[in-house]
């Protein structure tokens, strides 16, 4: 943050400063797709059990106030991977089907992502999953920092092809057989077509291919099941030295795809549409639980840092998503689109079971892994997030961020300590600033502009100020 917000806002962010901690340690970045900020059982969720990655934040850390940058996926994962508010350097937008293998949309090449700095420090660094930060050759995750890649490129990709054999299918058309509206399952109910969303299933699989490498592969397994193959084998090959692995899966994304014993644990769940949906969250806990084990039974707990976040929040209609208390969904910049879950275990580094509430954001799991790494960040590409570990160690009493900055687009927002502004149209609602207490107010029904027009005023100069130091969008 620049000095210039303390005129009206308050002190900058923490700068990143040095911890007690062991050198080089693992690194392992576990990201799920559009799973809305209510869907696991440490957030509250009693109807669909994930035990593995709730002992994320038994043993470690859960953030309550826990942000992306963006409310899409590409926006937020270009973030993630730069630690730098991607509003800087033009990467605003979204590119979906056939935009994902446009030569001039990607991750601008100027930009140092987390692997490339900690392949710098030595690390061995994979990735494992969907990339959806280009399509196109410049932007290969090899040309990124990553020593090994197994994945998609692209935003989304089928759980398994057709026939869809051995799971339950559902998917968005425009129109069902015969004309008609609503819902249509056949007979054997594998396969479900639904008009609910007014549109077709993109068409995920069109140019992606799952790559090992450079070259495709055909993948027979479950894909959450052959991500957690691919990242267990990663971990145990790298085990005798520093590893960084971003284990970034395609579930909860459309297409819903639920496998079969997942989808008879949850037989009890009457609306189809959610059972599918529990089937897969359910089998991506088991898979993170897959990871856990991977990392306790190869003793390296105590040498690793585990992260888990979502890259935005959940789509509702879509995927029938929780994203309570909060208001919104996936695309708006109201919290239902921008906090999410986010976990930080470290056994014996960090404290077990604590809830941290202060405000933080992804951009911070850059800052802190250059911190454990030893990098030097240069000035030119000067982070947006902080090293959150004195914060959580205790060592520092201050709170990470003063101020918190979005752009999407037409919608913006900005946080500063319990206050936000935000202007988020969409589907008819208007396009002014809104104002927000998010201690009393956690769902923003209470719009508070009228009562305190000058504390609105002090925020939105605070995004001005902000906004003028980022660039128009590059497509």
């Amino acid at each position: 943050m620049r000095c210039l917000i303390t005129i009206f806002i308050g002190l900058l962010a923490s700068p990143i400063v040095s911890a007690e901690t062991p050198a080089t340690p693992n690194l392992i970045l576990l990201i799920a797709d559009d799973l809305g900020y209510g869907e696991l059982g440490c957030q509250g969720n009693d109807q669909i059990p994930t035990p593995h990655i709730d002992s994320i934040a038994t043993n470690g850390v859960r953030f309550t106030d826990g942000y992306v940058t963006g409310p899409f996926c590409s926006s937020s994962r270009a973030g993630l991977m730069t630690g730098r508010y991607q509003t800087r350097f033009g990467y605003e937008r979204n590119p979906i089907g056939e935009k994902n293998e446009d030569p001039n949309i990607g991750l601008p090449k100027g930009e140092i992502t987390l692997a490339e700095m900690l392949q710098d420090r030595g690390y061995a660094t994979g990735l494992v999953g969907k990339w959806h930060l280009g399509g196109a050759a410049p932007y290969h995750p090899f040309r990124n920092g990553f020593d090994e890649f197994f994945g998609f490129m692209h935003e989304g990709h089928y759980f398994v092809p057709p026939p869809y054999s051995g799971v339950t299918t559902m998917l968005r058309r425009k129109s069902l057989p015969f004309g008609k509206k609503g819902r249509w399952v056949s007979k054997d109910g594998q396969l479900v077509l639904s008009t609910h969303m007014g549109y077709n299933e993109p068409d995920y699989d069109a140019d992606n291919p799952i790559y090992r490498g450079g070259q495709p592969v055909n993948e027979q397994d479950y894909l959450t099941d052959a991500f957690t193959r691919e990242a267990v084998d990663f971990i145990a090959r790298n085990q005798e030295r520093p590893f960084f692995l971003c284990l970034a899966y395609n579930a909860v994304h459309s297409p819903l795809q639920g496998a079969e014993k997942y989808m008879k644990k949850f037989a009890h769940i009457e609306d189809l549409h959610r059972r599918i949906f529990a089937a897969m969250l359910a089998n991506m806990d088991d898979s993170v639980g897959e990871v856990l084990n991977t990392v306790n039974t190869l003793k390296l707990s105590e040498r690793t840092l585990i992260v888990f976040i979502s890259d935005n929040g959940g789509p509702t209609r879509e995927l029938t998503s929780d994203n309570g208390p909060l208001r919104g969904e996936k695309g708006h910049v109201h919290e239902g689109g921008i906090r999410v879950p986010f976990l930080m275990q470290w056994t014996n580094h960090l404290p077990a079971g604590e809830d941290y509430r202060e405000p933080v954001i992804s951009l911070d799991i850059y800052a802190t892994m250059a911190e454990l790494a030893g990098a030097t960040i240069p000035r030119n590409k000067a982070l947006d997030g902080v090293n959150l570990l004195p914060f959580l160690q205790g060592t520092r009493k201050s709170v990470p961020h003063e101020t918190l900055f979005w752009r999407s687009m037409e919608k913006s927002a900005f946080r500063a300590g319990d206050w936000k502004a935000v202007r988020n149209p969409y589907r008819g609602q208007g396009a002014d600033w809104e104002l927000y207490n998010l201690r009393a107010d956690i769902g923003e029904q209470d719009d508070l502009k009228s009562q305190y027009p000058d504390r609105l005023k002090n925020l939105i100069d605070g995004w001005q100020i902000m906004n003028a130091e980022m660039i128009d969008p590059l497509w």
